[in-house]
């Protein structure tokens, strides 16, 4: 989503950002994801959050198989290829200006086969909202997407609008400032919201929300 400067960690740390491709392995799958930090800045580096929630995916926390899932401020489009090899129907999405970046990566990534199973479609939060149905999906992930204080309001109608009451929101993030827990207080609100894993190598928690109305017992 974001195509803004980002603080973190100078030196080291953001080496791996610069490399032009970076490559995991999930899903049995070798998977090369290109990078370029110079053009689109953020949106195009793997961050930890969406190495974390790959694996939490890729552990069976969820059944992804048949799943109707959408992945927010993609970025590089790490989670939403993961998604799609363990068998979900994806949407992945970030805003008009990253999409062609997108699509290059999750088309070499995707073989023939499982394609079919994963859209790449521009949603800048809070807009166009009109192009999707609410409720539309099962499964609606985002990895490092809350952090920019200016787009909680509109990141957070874009939950409640993609979500039914039977949806599972999976957000990965690292807490870094105040504002990042102001965010989830607001998720608190229509949501019921409670963390489900934390990798303490990367630093890096896991939420889960659901809509208020839905039994607790589903």
């Amino acid at each position: 989503m974001a195509l803004v400067p980002y603080e973190e960690t100078a030196g080291v740390g953001l080496q791996k950002f610069h490399k032009p491709l970076a490559t995991f392995s999930f899903a049995n799958h070798t998977i090369q994801i290109r990078q370029d930090w110079r053009q689109l800045g953020v949106a195009a580096v793997v961050w930890d959050a969406a190495v974390v929630l790959s694996t939490y995916l890729e552990m069976g926390a969820v059944e992804l198989r048949g799943c109707s899932a959408v992945e927010l401020g993609a970025g590089t489009g790490l989670v939403g290829i993961v998604a799609a090899l363990l068998g979900a129907h994806v949407t992945i999405t970030d805003r008009k200006v990253a999409l062609e970046f997108l699509k290059s990566n999750v088309q070499a990534n995707l073989p023939p086969h499982i394609q079919p199973k994963a859209v790449v479609k521009e949603l800048t939060w809070g807009q166009n909202l009109g192009s999707y149905s609410p409720g539309e999906f099962d499964l609606i992930l985002g990895a490092d997407i809350i952090y920019l204080e200016e787009t909680f309001a509109d990141l957070l109608q874009t939950l409640e609008h993609l979500s039914s009451n039977r949806s599972v929101i999976l957000l990965a993030c690292r807490i870094r400032y105040e504002r990042d827990n102001n965010f989830l207080a607001m998720l608190e609100r229509p949501f019921t919201v409670s963390k489900v894993h934390y990798d303490p190598a990367k630093d890096v928690h896991i939420y889960k929300a659901q809509k208020r109305n839905q039994r607790e017992d589903l």
